[in-house]
């Protein structure tokens, strides 16, 4: 069962079609942030397409992003984690690259983490990639539908008027992904956690989006 997070986000980033492509990553981490009431682990919503991604590229691995996702939804415990875990790594290896992933309470711990995350630290991070995003905010390029279209640009999360989002230098290596309906990150269609909400980790659309975004990121 997901839930909805806190704090806001803004989000700017181009269609996938449009991104530039990005020298290749030998060696990746994908950091990956459940939501609410995901047992402590790989989030549901990311697992078909992170098969897919180290399928295709080899010299990758996972991270689970520790932390309660509790449905008191303070995630500052997952933003440090990100975040420490983000700087160790580049520590350890300058050539290491990340991306970010977030679901729901996850994504607000994920953009939470993201002004956190300057100079090597924003360099090794190639993409964030959030699904039903709670800090979905109204008219930012990087809101995508999940079949990666703009239907879902102006609408807003539950949670998109508390806090400013996203900076604007994350722009370029973000897609916002919601489902129409998605009542966490389209309160103008939906109301809630309702099936949309937790509708991602078994829709093909969302999948081969977040496949796409990610391989395109690490240059693939």
């Amino acid at each position: 069962m997901l839930f909805v997070p806190i704090l806001a986000a803004t989000v700017y980033a181009a269609p996938v079609e449009q991104l530039d492509k990005r020298a290749a990553c030998s060696s990746y981490t994908i950091i990956n942030t459940r939501g609410t009431g995901e047992i402590q682990g790989p989030s549901t919503g990311f697992r078909t397409m992170n098969r897919n991604i180290q399928a295709q590229i080899p010299g990758g691995k996972i991270y689970n992003t520790v932390y309660a996702a509790g449905f008191d939804q303070n995630s500052a415990l997952g933003t440090t984690g990100i975040v420490n875990q983000v700087k160790k790594g580049v520590q350890s290896n300058p050539n290491q690259c990340f991306i970010l992933e977030g679901y729901s309470q996850g994504a607000a711990a994920t953009v939470n983490a993201l002004s956190k995350l300057t100079g090597a630290n924003f360099d090794a991070v190639k993409g964030v990639f959030l699904i039903g995003d709670p800090l979905h905010k109204r008219g930012l390029k990087c809101n995508v539908d999940n079949k990666g279209g703009s239907t879902l640009k102006n609408v807003s999360g539950v949670s998109a008027a508390l806090i400013g989002g996203i900076p604007d230098a994350w722009v370029n290596k973000t897609l916002d992904v919601c489902i129409y309906g998605d009542g966490v990150c389209d309160t103008t269609h939906g109301f809630g956690v309702n099936a949309q909400h937790l509708q991602y980790s078994g829709d093909a659309p969302t999948q081969d989006l977040g496949t796409k975004f990610v391989l395109q990121q690490l240059g693939a």
